[in-house]
């Protein structure tokens, strides 16, 4: 291959992967369908733990994209809530007994009160579409690895789409659910869960800033 297109290619790359941010504030605007499925094909072509789902006659990935103001994302948002205050009063109580897992969880167990003093969790409800991506989940259990690659692809492909994404993590802890499962139309316990924000970003962020990589590699 031509060394201009090699260096082409490598320019554009860099580029996408340095104005990668996390946006949380959209505009209401939709996005069109099309460009939503260019960013799931994106995930779709992202590693996974082969060895451990096995062969199956059933794919190992599978997308949910769910409108902002529909039924099913009233109902989830509801679900994800309660969810929320639920681990919120575990956590606490947790802490009370123990003076570690306060030093740990103390900024987690925050947020978590801030998410319930708001009544809105950070992506559901507050962009045009909320993403649910399930991966099959198999032994050893790597799924979370197989979605953070998932993940990764799909946020760079929205970066290049000059779209905002902003990652749901809570969404991991509604896999056994049975009522958040039940509308993605998955068996509880079966898959893992990983969701993201997807929409039109109100503000552009500055590029993120890292320190020079000689600063934190050791060459052996």
């Amino acid at each position: 291959m031509c060394t201009d297109i090699i260096e082409q290619r490598n320019v554009a790359l860099d580029q996408i992967l340095a104005e990668r941010r996390s946006y949380r504030v959209f505009t209401a605007e939709f996005p069109p369908d099309d460009e939503i499925r260019r960013i799931l094909h994106a995930g779709l072509l992202a590693p996974f733990a082969a060895a451990a789902v096995g062969n199956s006659k059933d794919y190992f990935r599978r997308f949910f994209v769910i409108r902002n103001g529909s039924t099913n994302l009233n109902a989830i948002r509801h679900l994800v809530m309660n969810h929320v205050a639920v681990m919120a009063q575990e956590l606490e109580h947790g802490m009370e007994k123990d003076p570690n897992l306060r030093k740990k969880a103390g900024m987690f167990f925050q947020r978590l009160s801030a998410i319930k003093a708001k009544g809105v969790v950070p992506g559901i409800g507050t962009a045009p579409f909320y993403i649910v991506v399930a991966e099959r989940k198999g032994f050893p259990p790597v799924e979370l690895q197989s979605l953070a690659h998932c993940m990764e692809n799909m946020w760079l492909k929205a970066t290049a789409l000059e779209l905002g994404f902003q990652l749901v993590s809570v969404t991991s802890q509604m896999s056994g659910n049975p009522e958040f499962c039940k509308i993605l139309g998955i068996t509880p316990g079966e898959w893992e869960l990983m969701g993201c924000a997807v929409g039109y970003p109100t503000d552009e962020l500055s590029p993120s800033i890292r320190p020079p990589v000689d600063d934190v590699t050791r060459w052996l």
